[in-house]
């Protein structure tokens, strides 16, 4: 878990969305306690990272001053 990186901040989730690529590890959802019920079909991580298989990955990223960024990385 990192603070604000401020203009750092899209650099660091795309590093580590690929991290994540690389490794077939989801990161969880850092605070994720309980789920409401209306999201309950929905494939969340809590509690610790697991192994998928990854091909695909977007990283999504909004900063300070309207900054708003989406890139999708794939494995080749």
């Amino acid at each position: 878990m990192l603070g604000h990186a401020l203009q750092a901040a899209s650099i660091l989730e795309l590093i580590a969305t690929i991290g994540q690529i690389e490794r077939q590890r989801i990161h969880a959802t850092l605070n994720l306690d309980e789920i409401d019920g209306c999201f309950a079909d929905l494939d969340l991580v809590r509690g610790a990272a697991r192994s998928s298989q990854i091909r695909v990955a977007l990283s999504n990223a909004f900063g300070f001053g309207g900054v708003n960024a989406v890139i999708v990385v794939g494995k080749m």
